[in-house]
C-alpha cells in the first residue's frame, strides 16, 4: 500500500467530495482518487502511527467530533465560530487488526468518521509520526476497542484527551484474564515486541480472573511488570473498573463491585501490592471510579452503564468510558508520566 503524505484539498461545504492534493514528488505518482467526503476519510496507508492535522470551520458555525478505526474517538466536539478556521492535531495508532486483537482485521488504512453536530472539514493532512510516544493497552473488554454501540472501553475513548506525539495502541480484548492474555500469542506474545524503550504500558486485568487465585494472579502481574520493562517499556498498573452493584445503603462496598473473586481473591488489593513492591506507578481506578459511581447514585450511574440498554453493570457506554478515560487521563498527569503539553483538558 501507498504512503500518503500529501495535505488534503477540502472543500468547505458539507456536501462538496473532497479531493486529495498530489503527492510529494518522491513519491513519484499522486495519491489517487478521493480521500474525504463530508462525512469520512480514507487514507491507504500501511499499518504505522501517523500525525493527523485538521482544519475545521465553514461559513457558518460549526462543530465537529472526529473518530478513527474501530470507534476510537480522536478528537472531541470542537465549535468553531461562523467564519473562522482552526487548526487541530493528534496521532493515531494505525494496525491489524484494527480493533481488538483477537477480532477481525478491520479495513486496511487509515479511516476516520466526522461528527458531531454540524461538522466542517475545511482541510486535513496525514503524515508519518516520527518521534510518537506511545501508550499501549493491556486489557479486557472494560477497556478494549468496542466493535459496536452501545459498548465502550475507556481506552476507546483515551485517544480524544491527546495531543500531537502521544498515541495510543490499545491491545486490551474482551473476555481475557491475566492468565489468559499471557497465553495467547496473539496478545501477549504479540504485544511484548511491540514494546519500545520508554513506552507507557498500562495493565488493567481482572474482571475475567473469577476462579484464578491470588498467590498465581499475583504472579502474573509479576510476570507482565518484567516482560513490559525487559522491553524497556514503563509499566502502569491499573487497579480494573467498578460493577455498579449497590448495597442498600448506596455504597459499592461488597466483593461483586469491588472484584473480589469466588476464592477470596481481592484484585485490586493485589495490584496495590505488587504495584507497591516493585515500584510500579498505580492508577487506582477502583477507587476513582467507586467514588464517581457512588456520588451520582443508584439512578445516576445507570448511564455510566449499560444498565438501561442490557442491564449491564460492568460494561460502560460511550458517556461511561469517557468520563474514566478523563479519570485516567487526570491520574497520568497527576503522577508525572505525560507532559501537560500533551493532554487536553476539559
Amino acid at each position: 500500500m501507498r504512503r500518503f503524505t500529501a495535505a488534503l484539498a477540502v472543500p468547505a461545504a458539507l456536501g462538496a467530495v473532497l479531493t486529495a492534493a498530489p503527492a510529494q514528488a518522491h513519491t513519484g505518482r499522486p495519491p489517487g482518487a478521493e480521500n474525504c467526503t463530508a462525512t469520512a476519510c480514507h487514507f491507504d496507508v500501511p499499518p504505522a502511527t501517523y500525525d493527523v492535522t485538521v482544519r475545521l470551520g465553514g461559513a457558518t458555525a460549526s462543530t465537529t467530533r472526529i473518530t478513527g478505526e474501530t470507534r476510537r474517538s480522536l478528537l472531541p466536539d470542537t465549535a468553531v465560530a461562523a467564519g473562522e478556521r482552526i487548526n487541530r492535531s493528534f496521532t493515531v495508532d494505525v494496525r491489524t487488526p484494527e480493533g481488538e486483537p483477537t477480532g477481525p482485521d478491520g479495513t486496511p488504512g487509515l479511516d476516520l468518521a466526522l461528527g458531531g453536530s454540524a461538522p466542517a472539514l475545511a482541510g486535513i493532512r496525514v503524515t508519518p509520526a516520527r518521534h510518537a510516544r506511545q501508550i499501549i493497552i493491556v486489557g479486557d473488554s472494560t477497556v478494549c476497542d468496542q466493535p459496536a454501540d452501545p459498548y465502550s472501553g475507556w481506552g476507546q475513548q483515551l485517544p480524544q484527551y491527546l495531543r500531537q506525539g502521544l498515541s495510543v495502541a490499545n491491545y486490551a480484548d474482551s473476555g481475557e484474564s491475566t492468565v489468559t492474555y499471557l497465553q495467547n500469542p496473539r496478545l501477549w506474545g504479540t504485544v511484548q515486541p511491540r514494546i519500545r524503550s520508554g513506552d507507557l504500558v498500562l495493565v488493567q486485568l481482572a474482571h475475567n480472573d473469577k476462579t484464578t487465585d491470588e498467590a498465581t494472579y499475583r504472579a502474573n502481574l509479576e510476570t507482565l511488570v518484567a516482560g513490559i520493562r525487559a522491553q524497556g517499556g514503563r509499566p502502569v498498573l491499573v487497579t480494573p473498573i467498578v460493577r455498579r452493584w449497590f448495597n442498600a445503603d448506596g455504597t459499592l462496598n461488597n466483593n461483586t463491585a469491588l472484584l473480589v473473586n469466588g476464592l477470596g481473591a481481592d484484585h485490586p488489593a493485589v495490584i496495590r501490592s505488587v504495584a507497591a513492591a516493585a515500584h510500579v506507578p498505580l492508577i487506582d481506578l477502583t477507587a476513582k471510579t467507586k467514588a464517581l459511581v457512588e456520588s451520582l447514585g443508584v439512578e445516576g450511574s445507570q448511564a455510566v452503564y449499560l444498565y438501561d440498554e442490557t442491564r449491564d453493570n460492568t460494561h460502560t457506554s460511550v458517556h461511561g468510558a469517557t468520563l474514566y478515560a478523563g479519570l485516567v487521563r487526570d491520574e497520568l498527569l497527576a503522577l508525572h508520566l505525560v507532559p501537560e503539553g500533551t493532554v487536553r483538558m476539559g
